[in-house]
C-alpha cells in the first residue's frame, strides 16, 4: 500500500471516510506501535479485552486500513548507514505521481512527504557514507525528471519518538 496515500485515490476513487477509533482501539495501536511482535494473547491481555475481541479489533484495524503494515525499526547506524540528510526537492506539479514511483524506487530514501511551503517534497536519504549520499543527491534526485531544484540537509543526529 501506498505511504502517502490511500488504494482508492491511486485508483481515482475518493477515499472512504474514516471509521472513528475508539479507546479499545487506540490501546491496541499502542501496544502494536511499541512492539509489532507482541502476541494477540497479550494485547488483549494489557488491554483488558478477551484474545477473539482483539484478533477482531486487529483485523479490522487492517482491513480499515488503519494498519498498513508491520516493520521492524532499523538503527541506521548499527546497519552501516553512516549519513543521513533531509533533501527538499521544487517539483513540476504536473509530474508528482511519476516522480513519487521513481523516489520510491531508490533503496537510500526511507521517507517521502509531498508537503506546501518553499519546496514540493521532503524526503530522508540514508547512505553507507557522504561519497554514496552525495551519489544519491547529485545522480539520482537531481538527474530526475520533474525535478527542478533539491536542497540537502545534513542530518548530525537523529531520535525515532516511535
Amino acid at each position: 500500500m501506498d505511504d502517502l496515500h490511500s488504494t482508492d485515490e491511486l485508483h481515482g476513487a475518493a477515499p472512504a471516510e474514516p471509521r472513528p477509533l475508539d479507546a479499545v482501539d487506540r490501546a491496541i495501536l499502542a501496544q502494536l506501535t511499541e512492539d509489532a511482535r507482541r502476541s494477540v494473547t497479550t494485547i488483549a491481555e494489557n488491554v483488558h479485552i478477551s484474545r477473539a475481541h482483539a484478533y477482531n479489533r486487529i483485523s479490522r484495524l487492517q482491513a480499515d486500513g488503519v494498519i498498513t503494515k508491520y516493520t521492524a525499526l532499523v538503527d541506521p547506524l548499527r546497519a552501516g548507514l553512516r549519513s543521513s540528510a533531509y533533501v527538499t526537492l521544487k517539483v513540476r506539479q504536473q509530474t508528482w505521481r511519476e516522480l513519487r514511483e521513481r523516489l520510491r524506487a531508490i533503496p537510500e530514501v526511507h521517507h517521502i512527504a509531498l508537503v506546501g511551503g518553499d519546496f514540493d517534497v521532503i524526503i530522508l536519504v540514508r547512505a553507507v557514507d557522504n561519497t554514496d549520499l552525495r551519489r544519491v543527491v547529485f545522480d539520482r534526485l537531481q538527474n530526475m525528471p520533474g525535478v527542478l531544484d533539491t536542497q540537502t540537509f545534513l542530518v548530525f543526529e537523529d531520535l525515532d519518538t516511535r
